[in-house]
C-alpha cells in the first residue's frame, strides 16, 4: 500500500463536495435531466433560490458543472465524466 496519501486529495476534495443531501441530489437530477436551469431546480428541492445557487457555486468552483448561458438563462450540465459515471454506480439498482 502507497503511504503517500497526496495523490488521494483531489478525490477526497471533490467527495466533500458531494457529501451534501442537497448537492448529491442537484447533481443527480442534472444527470437524469440532462440539465436545466436553476428555477427548475428550486421548484423541484423546494428551497430558496439563493440556497440552490449557493450549492451551484460550490459544484462549480470544483468542476463538477458547468453553466451555459442563452440569454439571461443559464443552464447547469455536469462537466465531470467520472462524476456521472459515479453517481450511475452509487443509484444504480442492484
Amino acid at each position: 500500500m502507497n503511504k503517500d496519501l497526496s495523490q488521494f486529495n483531489d478525490a477526497a476534495e471533490i467527495l466533500k463536495i458531494l457529501a451534501h443531501p442537497v448537492r448529491l441530489c442537484i447533481v443527480k437530477g442534472l444527470i437524469e435531466n440532462g440539465g436545466c436551469n436553476v428555477s427548475h431546480m428550486q421548484e423541484c428541492l423546494g428551497i430558496p433560490q439563493s440556497t440552490v445557487s449557493q450549492h451551484l457555486q460550490k459544484l462549480k468552483s470544483a468542476g463538477i458543472i458547468r453553466g451555459m448561458r442563452n440569454g439571461l438563462e443559464i443552464r447547469y450540465k455536469v462537466s465531470n465524466k467520472k462524476i456521472a459515471a459515479l453517481l450511475n454506480t452509487l443509484f444504480s439498482e442492484d
